[in-house]
């Protein structure tokens, strides 16, 4: 927490951050009046028409079409909400909710807004999201030297996708909040002893004794101190020097300087420092900020609605509410019921969003969940990430697709073959196939391929460590090996060498797409 500043929160001329864009109207927590938000969707408010004032105004705005109840910040109160935490003291929960309140917000609402053009971009077959992270962040594993090497690989990843796809690369991490996760039981029995499951660092400890799995609301507080950290650390990278194309090969990571992985890396990193030395000589400056600096967001999945609820800001420049936790917020399979908490509570925050979509939904439902979420079909709002194994990928996702575009909806499809492929090891530890990861992959391509539709990114669980939790790669993880670096406190990630090895295959798909579309071009231009 001591790493925490104003400087982790403070608008600075960068890809980031829009400072004119980013005085918000703050809101008390206590006696929220009802005041109904313009939808993400809809058309804002000019400048001019909101002041900023330090409470938030009550005059009534245009509202959600969803149903009678009018939108606010605390209606999903009104529904259904699983997944959260019981917490044992009302009391010292309400008074850190109070305390957040109160906390400058994480991120901006002018870099949501960025972030939505991308994506928009990216639905549209002319930009490839790249989200990727931990599976949850923890307290322990908190350190400068962490989030460097996961923010490194995501670099040179970004780099393989665009020379690969000759378009840009949306880089988006699982970071700076990514601290909650679903549980399939709210309990875990061992030896006779039964306790609430782990949460994530966020609510709860992952020892098993009772202090450190009962919820704690202190927690969330940390929680907050650390994603503002990380979030102040990748700003610095990001547009500091770190980040800038004449660095490309200093990125690669010790442990996979001499690899096969490393080997094409340099090969590649070689072919833009030639093309960058080219452009130099040709006149044409290399000091331009796209080429010193790069655009990086964070997501989290959408889970605490407490915490999310407490740093929801209402934006001045736009009328709109943002949840300011994070650039962008996903609703994972267990929690996106139509009529649930959560579906409520994001219908009203204007970040772009993600719907995790595994092979258990049906196509009509989810249209109307998109049409809930985005009933303008604003383009960049939604991403529907799937998660469902090669075979399911290859019979489920066409009806998806299908339906979506029978409605007319425009949204940005992305793989996650993360989830879909756990297993069980021989040993006990969760573990992901690498071959099934690559098979999910390559059969999102080919069923897009088929549709004619456009995938648009991939959703992965990674890190810039050198792990052993997924096994198999070109640099073999074993079973036997699993027990070795195994560091997740939640599910399996790929390592950093695994990672650029799926970028590489990615990277070979999206050009064999490039080169097939400009084929009836070149032909065309023949006649």
């Amino acid at each position: 927490m001591a790493l925490v500043g104003s400087t982790s929160i403070t608008p600075t001329k960068s890809s980031f951050v829009q400072p004119q864009s980013q005085p918000f109207i703050t809101k008390p927590r206590s006696n929220i009046n009802p005041i109904s938000a313009v939808h993400a969707a809809d058309s804002a408010k000019p400048p001019s028409a909101v002041k900023t004032t330090t409470k938030a105004p009550e005059p009534v705005l245009k509202t959600s079409n969803v149903g009678p109840q009018k939108w606010t910040v605390d209606s999903w109160k009104s529904k259904k909400a699983l997944q959260l935490p019981e917490y044992p003291d009302k009391e010292e929960l309400e008074s850190v909710l109070k305390t957040l309140d109160d906390f400058p917000p994480i991120v901006f609402a002018g870099e949501a807004r960025s972030l939505e053009e991308r994506l928009a971009e990216a639905a549209m077959g002319k930009a490839f999201l790249l989200q990727g992270g931990d599976c949850a962040e923890s307290f322990k594993e908190f350190n400068a030297n962490n989030i460097r090497d996961t923010f490194r690989i995501l670099l040179q990843m970004g780099v393989v996708l665009m020379f690969g796809g000759q378009m840009p690369v949306v880089k988006v991490g699982r970071m700076a909040g990514q601290f909650a996760k679903p549980r399939s039981d709210p309990f875990e029995e061992k030896n006779g002893v039964k306790l609430p499951s782990y949460r994530g660092d966020n609510v709860n400890g992952d020892a098993f004794d009772e202090k450190s799995r009962n919820p704690d609301p202190q927690r969330l507080i940390r929680a907050y101190c650390q994603s503002a950290a990380t979030l102040n650390l990748l700003r610095a990278f990001a547009t500091g020097g770190y980040a800038a194309m004449q660095r490309v090969t200093q990125w690669n990571l010790d442990f996979t300087e001499h690899s096969e992985q490393g080997d094409r890396y340099r090969e590649l990193a070689h072919r833009v420092d030639e093309a960058l030395g080219f452009m130099s000589a040709a006149g044409l400056t290399v000091d331009h900020p796209i080429m010193t600096t790069t655009e990086f967001w964070t997501s989290h999945e959408c889970l605490l609605l407490p915490y999310e609820q407490s740093l929801t800001r209402l934006d001045s420049t736009s009328g709109l509410y943002y949840d300011c936790s994070a650039h962008f917020l996903w609703v994972g399979e267990r929690t996106r019921q139509l009529d649930g908490a959560h579906v409520e509570f994001l219908k009203g925050v204007a970040n772009p969003l993600g719907i995790k979509v595994s092979d258990k939904m049906d196509p009509n439902e989810l249209v109307k969940l998109i049409e809930i979420l985005n009933p303008q079909n604003k383009p960049g709002r939604i991403t529907i990430i799937t998660r469902m194994g090669a075979e399911n990928m290859r019979v489920k996702l066409p009806h998806l697709i299908r339906a979506v575009r029978r409605s007319g909806q425009i949204v940005t499809w992305v793989s996650d073959p993360m989830h879909g492929n756990t297993i069980k090891a021989p040993c006990g530890l969760k573990t992901r196939p690498f071959d099934s990861i690559r098979a999910e992959v390559r059969a999102f391509f080919d069923v897009h391929e088929q549709e004619g539709s456009h995938p648009g990114g991939v959703h992965l669980e990674m890190t810039g460590q050198n792990v052993t939790e997924c096994i198999g790669g070109s640099r073999t993880v074993t079973f036997d090996d699993l027990s070795s670096r195994y560091h997740t406190h939640c599910d399996p990630r790929l390592n950093a060498s695994q990672s650029l090895e799926l970028a590489f295959i990615i990277a070979e798909r999206l050009r064999k797409r490039r080169i097939s579309s400009q084929q009836p071009l070149a032909s065309s231009s023949l006649l």
